[in-house]
């Protein structure tokens, strides 16, 4: 066996003493004041958006709008949290980062740190509140059998999580190992399933609680800026927010706490539903802002398994927009010529070729993710100015 590196071991210090770039009151972008700078082309792209949008909903198609974290960062959660009110976004998918920057700005206001300087400290990343609160919210909601997103969401709407005590947890696992041995076949495969995933949860939750000296009842964490957390807004709303990490990536991996089997229970979870949104995207809307990797590449998977299943039952998956965006200059026109040759630099612009291997019809505009969505609120909400 390799040898593994002991996270406990490691100096995690107060959220509080990490310096910040970002300030969300002093950064969030406001539709009513901020200013749109697009050029012709992009103007012209949101307002088409717009309309695919507005067409889309007018059918019960739903509209997902997946996007990377500076989305977040720069400062337009409370723009997406009024697409989703108006009823134009049906769906919310971003990465790991993308759920820290949202809870942090919920948390303390501020986010976003000095790279750079805290690696050359050793301190990158290992900060007690994110690290600690973001995994036990995802290990308690994957007991509960919550996605990631849905997890944190929980959290910051909520103000806190509410533990399990030790006798909950001790049935729960008792549960599942008196379904070992016994055929998982028919109608309750699902249910003996569903019995094994809780005892793993549980005794998992159970070996963290107990490891951390965590006690049951409620853990209050107060969250005095959650108007600006997009996941708690989706969460109390009933809106799906997927998130989709992958090991290794964020900040949260680096304390303690972490726990991979939580974190792959939950973000299963999330990988599924999106799956299911996308399983009903005939005639909807796939908005993909600011993600280079992530989007494209679960968006591939859940396509081709909806699909698989669509035609198997005579249906298809055909008619729907893909709406790319981001700051990445391309002067190959992706909707006429379609792929380009591989000695062509744009066919290295990952995003946008698997995108256009996807079918359906896809544009890619080159625009920064504030304007944009700015002006897609604005034509959506029958404002056009900017």
């Amino acid at each position: 066996m390799n040898r593994l590196f002991d996270r406990n071991r490691i100096e995690v210090k107060p959220l509080a003493e990490r310096k910040n770039k970002l300030d969300i009151q002093r950064d969030q972008i406001d539709p009513a004041s901020f200013t749109p700078e697009l050029d012709a082309p992009a103007a012209e792209s949101a307002g088409r958006v717009a309309a695919e949008v507005r067409a889309a909903r007018a059918r019960g198609a739903p509209v997902i709008l997946a996007f990377g974290a500076h989305t977040i960062k720069n400062g337009l959660s409370r723009v997406m949290i009024r697409l989703m009110e108006g009823g134009w976004v049906t769906h919310f998918a971003t990465n790991g980062a993308g759920v820290i920057h949202d809870w942090e700005f919920a948390y303390q206001g501020r986010s976003g740190e000095d790279v750079k300087r805290y690696v050359a400290e050793g301190q990158f990343g290992i900060w007690e509140e994110t690290g600690a609160y973001l995994n036990l919210a995802i290990a308690v909601g994957a007991y509960r059998g919550l996605g990631y997103g849905e997890a944190v969401g929980a959290l910051v709407a909520e103000d806190g999580l509410l533990i399990p005590g030790g006798e909950e947890l001790a049935a729960a696992i008792e549960a599942g190992a008196e379904q070992v041995g016994r055929p998982l076949e028919g109608a309750a495969a699902a249910a003996g399933e569903a019995v094994f995933a809780r005892a793993a949860a549980a005794a998992d939750l159970a070996a963290l609680l107990a490891r951390f000296k965590v006690p049951s009842g409620r853990l209050s964490v107060e969250h005095p800026f959650k108007a600006y957390g997009l996941q708690a807004a989706a969460y109390t709303a009933g809106v799906p927010f997927t998130a989709h990490p992958m090991f290794g990536h964020d900040i949260i991996y680096t304390h303690p706490m972490n726990r991979g089997a939580a974190i792959g229970r939950a973000a299963d979870l999330d990988f599924l539903a999106f799956t299911d949104s996308v399983s009903r995207l005939e005639g909807g809307v796939y908005l993909s802002v600011g993600s280079a990797v992530m989007s494209p590449m679960i968006f591939e998977k859940s396509l081709s398994m909806s699909r698989n299943i669509a035609r198997a039952q005579g249906g298809v998956i055909e008619d729907f927009s893909i709406e790319v965006v981001d700051l990445a200059k391309s002067a190959w026109d992706w909707t006429r010529d379609g792929e380009p040759p591989q000695d062509n630099p744009a066919y290295y612009l990952r995003f946008c070729k698997t995108f256009s291997r996807m079918g359906g019809r896809m544009t890619y505009t080159c625009a920064d993710n504030r304007s944009f969505l700015v002006a897609l609120l604005r034509a959506l909400e029958g404002d056009v100015r900017g």
